[in-house]
């Protein structure tokens, strides 16, 4: 299950399946679509025969943040996974991204621009770098503040999930 709240605060909760992703369910309520990718961040789909248009517009993963356009309308929302619950739950949300001293590819992909150098001082969501991944530009944001000890990739190199690009002091 996964929950989403939007800049106004409204929240929500839904499921979608891996196994069937024409069904899901929001609010505790059962629900069907017709998806459609008609190229990489553009959707369309019919729910309840009415046909919506929906293209992502910004996807901040290490935030878990997005903003998705709907029949030309913005909506921006933060999400959060039943992981995300549990850290709540327990006290410590607060803890995550604490003592953060790298950043790392949170996909595969190319970088496309190295925003930052040695030395410099970035505060937490300063965008350290660009990413290309799934044909989508990925703004990679500092999770801390801190200084930048060592910069592990360079502008055209490709990246594996989960491999060291920035390094703090």
């Amino acid at each position: 299950m996964y929950k989403a709240k939007s800049l106004s605060g409204k929240e929500s909760q839904f499921e979608i399946t891996f196994e069937n992703k024409n069904k899901g369910t929001l609010n505790g309520k059962p629900f069907e679509w017709d998806i459609v990718e008609e190229k990489p961040g553009r959707f369309h789909i019919l729910k309840n025969n009415k046909s919506y248009t929906a293209e992502i517009v910004s996807a901040d993963i290490s935030e878990k943040k997005c903003t998705i356009k709907v029949n030309g309308n913005n909506y921006s929302f933060e999400l959060k996974d039943r992981f995300d619950e549990l850290l709540k739950n327990l006290g410590m949300d607060k803890l995550v991204g604490a003592t953060v001293k790298e950043i790392k590819a949170p996909m595969p992909g190319l970088v496309l621009n190295i925003l930052v150098k040695v030395g410099d001082s970035v505060k937490k969501g300063d965008a350290i770098l660009v990413l290309e991944a799934m044909k989508m530009e990925n703004n990679i944001k500092s999770q801390t503040d801190g200084t930048v000890k060592k910069i592990a990739v360079e502008k055209g190199n490709a990246v594996e999930k989960n491999q060291v690009m920035v390094l703090f002091e």
